[in-house]
C-alpha cells in the first residue's frame, strides 16, 4: 500500500502558527512515499496532475522524462509515453532511480533593452562600491561563476579572456576528449533540446556574462568581478524557450567543471521536485545559486515563482533597484524569499557580435551579486557559501525612505559585505 502526499497552496488556520504556514506552503513540491520502504514504478513516477501544486503550473513533454538516480545524478530521457518508459527504462533500472518526473517546457523571464542618455554607464558597479576591492587587488580572481543562461558569445573581445576553458577538451574536433560526457566543451557546453524558431542570438546570457566578468581592457563595460571565470552552460534557445530537464543538466554540468557560483537570471519554472532537488545538490556540493526575482511587479510571496520562490539555503533572490536607488516598479518582491535588491535599471553590458547595451530586469540586478560572491570568494577562498551569503544579506545598505520590500530591506554594499566576510573568517 503506497500513500502519496500532496502540498497544494496552505491557507492560513485559525489558530495554526504562521511559521508552520509558511513553511508548509513552502514545500511546493511533492513527496511519493511508500509505507513500507519498497520501490515500484510507481513509486518513483510522479504523475501529472499529482506533482504540482496549483501555484507550480508547467506544461508536460509527454515524451521526455527527468530522471534522478540514486547517486544523486540527472539524465534526461525519452519515450514514445509514459507507460512505455515505465516498463522498458524504469522497471529494468529501478534500483537504481530515486524519482522520474515529466519534463516540463519554460519561458525565460521577459527583460527589456533600452536607450538611454545616462552619464554614468558604471552606476551599478559604484553603487555597490565594486571599486573599493579593485582598489586592494580584489578581482574576483581564482572563482568560476556559471552562467546557465541563453547564448554566451564567448568571442566578444571583453569576454573571451574570462572564459574558463576546459583545457582537458580539444575544441571542434568532435570529439568527447576528456570522457566528460560532453563533445568539444572547450569553453563550455549547450544543454538546448528545442533550437526554437529564430536563429538570431539572443543578447541576454552575454549581458548577463558581462555584468559578472566584463575585462574592461577590451571595452567599455565594467565587470563586477573582472578576472572572475565564466562557465557559459546554455539551455535557453534564442527565442527565449527551455526545458526544465536542460536547466537541470546545465546546473549539473556547472558543477561538475567546478563553479562556485551559479548565476540563474531566469524565471517561470514549473516548480516540480527536480529543479529543487538539483538546487540541493548543489547545496551538498557548497555551490551558492543567485536567482532572479522576475519582473512582474508581483509579491512572490503570495504569487510564488521558481525558482525565485525556492527560498533554499544556497540561494539568494535579487530584486532590481533603480539608479535612485528605489525598488524598480517591474520587479518583484517578497520579504521572504527575496533577499536584496541590487541595481537593474539601465545596466549597461555586452551582447554578441562585439557589441554593448542597455537592458533592464532583475535578470541584470542577479549578476550583480553573483559578482559581488566571486569578489568575496576571491578575498577569502576558505569561506562557505553560507558565509558568502551572510556577508551579503548582513551588509545591505538601508535607507530611510527606500526600504526594499525583501527580507533585508536594502541594497548591496559588497565594501560592507567583505567587513562582515573578514569577521566570519578571519
Amino acid at each position: 500500500m503506497k500513500y502519496v502526499l500532496w502540498m497544494g497552496p496552505v491557507w492560513p488556520a485559525q489558530g495554526v502558527n504562521m511559521d508552520v504556514q509558511k513553511f508548509l506552503s513552502a514545500v511546493a513540491c511533492i513527496l511519493v512515499l511508500s509505507a513500507c520502504g519498497k520501490k515500484s514504478t510507481e513509486s518513483v513516477f510522479a504523475e501529472n496532475g499529482a506533482l504540482d501544486s496549483s501555484a507550480c503550473m508547467g506544461q508536460a513533454v509527454q515524451n521526455k522524462f527527468i530522471v534522478q538516480w540514486e547517486d544523486g545524478k540527472f539524465t534526461v530521457e525519452s519515450a514514445k509515453n509514459a507507460e512505455e518508459f515505465k516498463e522498458k527504462f524504469i522497471k529494468p533500472n529501478l534500483e537504481n532511480i530515486k524519482q522520474v518526473e515529466y519534463d516540463r517546457i519554460i519561458q525565460m523571464d521577459r527583460f527589456n533593452e533600452v536607450t538611454t542618455s545616462a552619464v554614468n554607464d558604471s552606476w551599478g558597479q559604484q553603487t555597490i562600491k565594486a571599486d573599493t576591492l579593485w582598489s586592494q587587488g580584489i578581482y574576483g580572481q581564482n572563482i568560476k561563476v556559471a552562467v546557465v543562461d541563453a547564448y554566451v558569445d564567448v568571442t566578444h573581445p571583453q569576454i573571451a579572456p574570462r572564459i574558463a576553458i576546459n583545457y582537458g577538451e580539444i575544441p571542434n574536433n568532435g570529439k568527447d576528449d576528456d570522457g566528460n560526457g560532453y563533445i568539444d566543451d572547450y569553453y563550455g557546453a549547450a544543454f538546448v533540446s528545442n533550437p526554437g524558431s529564430t536563429t538570431t542570438k539572443s543578447p541576454h546570457g552575454t549581458h548577463v556574462a558581462g555584468i559578472i566578468a566584463a575585462d574592461s581592457s577590451y571595452g567599455s563595460v565594467y565587470g563586477t568581478a573582472p578576472r572572475a571565470q565564466i562557465i557559459p552552460a546554455q539551455f535557453i534557445a534564442n527565442d527565449g524557450g527551455g526545458s526544465l530537464g536542460d536547466a537541470v543538466l546545465a546546473l549539473q554540468y556547472a558543477a561538475a567543471r567546478g563553479a562556485k557560483i551559479i548565476n540563474a537570471s531566469w524565471g517561470g519554472a514549473p516548480c516540480v521536485a527536480s529543479l529543487r532537488n538539483a538546487f540541493q545538490q548543489l547545496e551538498a556540493k557548497g555551490i551558492l545559486i543567485v536567482v532572479a526575482a522576475g519582473n512582474d511587479g508581483r509579491d512572490v510571496d503570495v504569487y510564488p515563482e521558481f525558482p525565485a520562490s525556492f527560498n533554499l539555503s544556497n540561494q539568494i533572490t535579487v530584486a532590481a533597484s533603480s539608479k535612485s536607488d528605489f525598488m524598480t516598479s517591474w520587479s518583484n518582491s517578497g520579504f521572504t524569499a527575496v533577499h536584496v535588491a541590487a541595481p537593474g535599471e539601465q545596466i549597461l553590458s555586452t551582447i554578441p557580435n562585439n557589441g554593448t547595451a542597455y537592458m533592464d530586469g532583475t535578470s541584470m540586478a542577479t549578476p550583480f551579486v553573483s559578482g559581488i560572491a566571486a569578489l568575496l570568494w576571491s578575498a577569502k577562498p576558505n569561506a562557505t557559501a553560507a558565509q558568502i551569503k551572510q556577508a551579503i544579506l548582513q551588509s545591505v545598505d538601508v535607507t530611510s525612505g527606500h526600504e526594499f520590500k525583501v527580507s533585508t530591506r536594502g541594497r548591496v554594499n559588497v565594501q560592507k559585505a567583505l567587513q562582515v566576510l573578514n569577521q566570519l573568517v578571519p
